[in-house]
């Protein structure tokens, strides 16, 4: 028993040391695909709203689908642009129609898709300056504007979609991203030959998007 104990745990220690080996920032690698599943929900959800309902609100006191459209730019520009070291405002808020509003939520991803090409394990913990000179680590305002709070409004931009009758595009498997397919723990834990713990670690850290040296171990 104790044999075997040990036998597990060393192949535990080779299997993350060659996963690490493949992924040399592993952390800041799962911030970036938490990121990366928000920007594609957010962007495809302003797109599939018609300009007609662009306006639309549930209650008087809520704010309309652009105005959501427009916070949710204006905040990710805001704290990206400046960890990106060029400060820049969008003032999306200001804007109203469909085709200008999706364009500056894609320029508040690209600002962000900056920031986080930038980030590394090693500097993820970096600080600097945000307004008004308050210090903050790297990954913090990152992840709290373009991943938090950007799920966050996702979440109510949704109910506005279904009370229109739009289904959102986390709940439309149909248009899930070719690059992005759903998770098979299931099927790649049964389909792996007994004994091979290295395929179990990549399975549970969703082999689908690791490296195909990754994936090779876990089969096709």
């Amino acid at each position: 028993m104790k044999r075997n104990t040990i036998l597990i745990l060393a192949a535990a220690l080779v299997s993350s040391g060659a996963f690490h080996a493949q992924m040399a920032d592993p952390l800041s690698s799962e911030f970036r695909q938490m990121y990366d599943r928000v920007k594609y929900n957010l962007t495809k959800m302003a797109e599939k709203m018609p300009q007609e309902h662009y306006g639309f609100k549930p209650t008087e006191e809520t704010r309309t689908f652009s105005q959501i459209v427009g916070h949710v730019a204006d905040v990710q520009a805001r704290t990206c642009s400046v960890i990106n070291g060029a400060p820049k405002a969008l003032n999306a808020s200001s804007k109203t129609g469909n085709a200008e509003l999706v364009a500056a939520l894609k320029e508040s991803f690209s600002l962000c898709d900056q920031a986080f090409d930038s980030l590394t394990d090693a500097n993820a913990v970096d600080t600097f300056m945000m307004p008004p000179g308050q210090h903050h680590s790297k990954i913090g305002p990152l992840m709290a504007a373009a991943v938090s709070h950007s799920s966050e409004e996702y979440g109510y931009m949704a109910v506005y979609l279904r009370l229109k009758g739009i289904v959102p595009p986390s709940s439309e498997a149909s248009e899930r991203p070719a690059d992005r397919p759903p998770r098979e723990m299931k099927y790649r834990m049964e389909t792996t030959k007994p004994g091979t713990l290295r395929c179990y670690l990549y399975t549970l850290l969703d082999v689908t998007r690791l490296p195909a040296a990754g994936r090779n171990f876990c089969g096709p």
